[in-house]
């Protein structure tokens, strides 16, 4: 899954675009576009401190895991950066959204619990016949790269919309 960044035909500016891009069932499918969700924002120059962006990497594999396991059916990520938050939308076709309580004694269902626990902002909503689970990281004032702020494609992502 390889990508590149795309500058202006001048090169003299970089702005964030939201991308997104399909993921196939199955568990192996999960670690690369982990991945792909934190080469974009590196790529952007997002401002998360190193701590955060392996937050953002354990809540993106969480989200994804768990479309995964609940759809079963190939789901779509999208990563967006708007006003000051990073943005990362898991959609599948699945409608219900089940969040139990974790059982003590259960070897999983703790996902959210973390998704919860790391990200600033989550949540979920109805889209179309499935639904849409969703976190956001607010980015930090100190970045630890000094890179500027841009805007990345991955092959197969698609720009979509700003959200109103």
């Amino acid at each position: 899954m390889g990508w590149n960044v795309i500058v202006s035909p001048l090169r003299t500016a970089r702005f964030p675009v939201p991308l997104e891009w399909d993921v196939q069932p199955g568990g192996e499918a999960v670690p690369p576009a982990r991945r792909l969700v934190s080469d974009i924002v590196r790529a952007w120059g997002v401002p998360l401190l190193p701590q955060s962006l392996r937050e953002l990497e354990l809540c993106a594999s969480e989200v994804i895991a768990n479309a995964m396991e609940h759809a079963k059916a190939r789901c779509t990520v999208t990563v967006r950066r708007v006003g000051g938050r990073l943005r990362v939308e898991v959609s599948d076709p699945e409608p219900a959204f089940e969040r139990s309580g974790a059982d003590p004694e259960a070897t999983g269902g703790r996902g959210l619990i973390l998704v919860e626990a790391l990200a600033d902002a989550w949540g979920w909503h109805p889209a179309g016949a499935g639904k849409v689970v969703w976190f956001e990281f607010l980015e930090s004032r100190e970045t630890p790269n000094g890179t500027a702020h841009g805007w990345g494609a991955a092959r197969g992502l698609r720009p979509l919309q700003p959200v109103a």
